[in-house]
């Protein structure tokens, strides 16, 4: 399966673009062997530039060990899950016929959609990169992808594994900037999956609508906390602390703006803060190479902007604060008495900035979460069922974790994505091989 001939060359993206769409007409009626096969190698490839990998994502955004190891092991437990389940999910699904068609034999089969192209994001430059491969390539289409070019090292990386592994006439991958996905979207492909922004998200179905393309966007958003007065307040914190500075804060599903119960604020804030010297500071130092770095100057000015605004606007430092140009550095901060006009309320920080809020009334909680675009993710710390059940019938969001924050992500019975601006369409195991699949109707009527 190894590629007759390097990709290496932009110009080259309409010859294998032709070369897939001749393709794909035998790689839809590949086998589940044939499938698994190309699964299983793309694994080896991938374990045999484990070492590569965490060096490229040391050098990008400073991961370290156990940061790579979850990009590299979500990449794993894609592929193993596949490879264990594949022969069921590819199954016709019987059903059952309507008295009118008593006679006649219904079903739904799963066929591929044909050529997907696959947009990685910078931020988990390697795993959102290869999960969407591994879901399409499980549900028999071809595919061009484009590592992101923030992420430079990690995709020279992918690119190699990619190019080793596949013939392009069935995976491609190409290396460039904005030029090059702006060319990549001209191409009449059957699908798109592109995980990023909601600005960016927003050009990619724009460019999809020209040729009726359907799109998975894997988006993100302000993601909500909400901590009700009864909460475990010392387990809430400590996890809000954890997740908000995972990778830096440049993660999709961070928590971002708090909400916890006046009552409790003192109580929160002081363990959240607390968690971070422990977690993250040597004798009053930041402990880089555990806290990671921003992915380039430009989000970094981007991050100390929203902090300088919120700041000239009255809102507080309660920790925090320091930005250093020479790490690539934001310490782990929490705001309050954040104002409405702030910057930072109307834009994702993708940094480690909390903001954190009080309520009286759960009411007013829903009243400013109505106000602002439906996020990716959302968390309720509560031990009160009907607290619970009472913030999922006021809010929506693309999924949500309660007394815990991320998790729901890491399940793979559960679909992931978003909803609106947060994205659209789901993935991880059968919900990504069912994304990337045709739902075909098939009805047979008797014979004469």
């Amino acid at each position: 399966m190894n590629a007759t001939a390097p990709i290496s060359s932009n110009a080259d993206l309409q010859g294998v673009f032709e070369m897939q769409s001749a393709r794909q007409w035998d790689v839809r009626k590949s086998t589940v062997e044939q499938r698994i096969a190309k699964l299983q190698s793309l694994k080896s490839a991938i374990q045999s530039q484990e070492q590569a990998v965490k060096e490229a994502l040391y050098a990008d955004l400073r991961k370290d060990e156990a940061g790579a190891r979850t990009e590299l092991d979500a990449c794993y437990h894609e592929i193993d899950d596949a490879v264990a389940n594949l022969a069921n999910w590819t199954k016709p699904v019987e059903v059952q016929t309507s008295p009118a068609f008593a006679e006649a034999n219904a079903k739904m089969i799963y066929e591929a959609r044909g050529i997907i192209l696959i947009f990685g994001p910078w931020n988990f430059p390697f795993s959102l990169l290869f999960q969407p491969l591994v879901s399409a390539i499980a549900a028999g289409n071809c595919a061009i992808l484009k590592p992101n070019e923030m992420a430079a090292n990690i995709s020279i990386v992918s690119a190699t594994i990619i190019r080793e592994t596949f013939d392009p006439a069935e995976v491609a991958v190409f290396e460039g900037g904005v030029d090059l996905a702006n060319e990549m979207l001209e191409l009449p492909v059957d699908h798109i999956f592109f995980t990023g922004s909601p600005a960016v998200g927003k050009i990619v179905m724009s460019a999809a609508a020209k040729n009726l393309t359907s799109v998975t966007l894997e988006l993100g958003g302000k993601n909500p906390v909400i901590v009700d007065k009864n909460a475990d307040i010392q387990a809430a914190a400590g996890n809000v602390a954890f997740f908000r500075n995972m990778n830096s804060g440049q993660v999709c599903l961070c928590p971002e703006n708090i909400w916890v119960h006046e009552e409790c604020k003192d109580e929160f804030i002081a363990v959240a803060q607390g968690t971070y010297q422990a977690m993250f500071y040597e004798e009053g130092a930041l402990k880089t190479d555990v806290h990671g770095k921003i992915i380039d100057e430009r989000n970094l000015a981007r991050i100390k902007g929203y902090l300088d605004d919120a700041k000239e606007k009255g809102a507080n430092v309660v920790c925090g604060g320091e930005v250093d140009q020479n790490t690539l550095s934001v310490h782990p901060t929490i705001l309050t008495g954040v104002p409405e006009n702030a910057t930072i309320l109307a834009e994702e920080v993708f940094g480690p900035i909390l903001s954190v809020f009080t309520y009286k009334d759960i009411g007013e909680v829903y009243q400013a979460l109505h106000s602002q675009p439906k996020p990716l993710a959302l968390y309720v710390f509560s031990n009160d069922e009907a607290f619970v059940n009472d913030v999922l019938a006021n809010t929506s969001s693309g999924g949500v974790t309660v007394n815990g924050c991320i998790m729901h992500c890491a399940e793979p019975n559960l679909p992931f994505g978003g909803v609106n601006n947060s994205g659209m369409g789901r993935y991880h195991s059968v919900h990504g091989f069912k994304e990337l699949s045709h739902e075909r109707a098939v009805l047979s009527m008797p014979a004469g």
